[in-house]
Parts: C-alpha cells; structure tokens; sequence
C-alpha cells in the first residue's frame, strides 16, 4: 500500500509473519515490516523520529517512541527513496501498527507524515 502524505511523501509498506522467529504455542508471533519512504516533493527532508501504535488482537496498545529509523535519521533529496525494514513481536497472532515519522526540511520546517495502520497477521488467520 502506498498513502500519499504531506509535502508530496509517501509511505509504502509491507509486512510478514516470520515463522522461524516464532513460538505460538507460548504466544510469540515475530512479524518483519519493510517501508519504503518516498520523497516526490521539491524539499529535501530528513527523517527526525517515529513513533509507532502497536495493537494486539487483544486490543493491548505498545507504543515505541525513538530518533530517526534504524538507528539512523537519513536525509532524502527530492525524487529519492529510503528503504529499510524492521520488525515486532506480539502475543497474538495478528495485530496492527501505525504511526508517523517526523521530519523536517532542509531549512528547518517540521511536520509529521502519518503512517497508516496495516496489518501483523499469521497465515490463515483472517479471512
């Protein structure tokens, strides 16, 4: 899915159950998510922090509040794209997570690109 956003950024992202990562029988369901950061504006940016919402199917809520992505704060020049992936842990087998990234242009305006929720799921579990 690719959510168009303020200042012509937009987020495409994309998740999966890592079964090897994974132990459901004591509840421990490993997801990997990839996000694709796109900067179709005029500006360059740089990406200040996130904040992610991650809810469990038993509507428990973990927030994660941090610089930059990865350990890193990268800086897109107009037309480039940021890839990275990441990944979570819950105690159901399927969830969801949003958020927003802050960023900031190059001469300093600020503003937050939300990240739409998507979904943390196991094979078959939804239909």
């Amino acid at each position: 899915m690719k959510t168009p956003v303020p200042h012509n950024i937009s987020i495409e992202v994309a998740s999966e159950f890592i079964a090897v990562k994974s132990s459901p029988d004591e509840d421990y369901y490993a997801f990997a998510y990839h996000i694709a950061i796109h900067n179709d504006g005029a500006a360059a940016i740089r990406i200040v922090s996130r904040h992610w919402i991650i809810t469990d199917g038993d509507d428990q809520v973990h927030e994660v509040h941090g610089l930059g992505v990865i350990g890193e704060q990268p800086h897109l020049a107009p037309g480039e794209v940021f890839r990275y992936s990441s990944g979570c842990v819950l105690d159901t087998p399927v969830g969801t997570m949003q958020g927003h990234y802050l960023m900031e242009t190059d001469d300093g305006q600020r503003f937050e690109v939300e990240i739409p929720a998507f979904m943390l799921a196991t094979p078959g579990v939804l239909h």
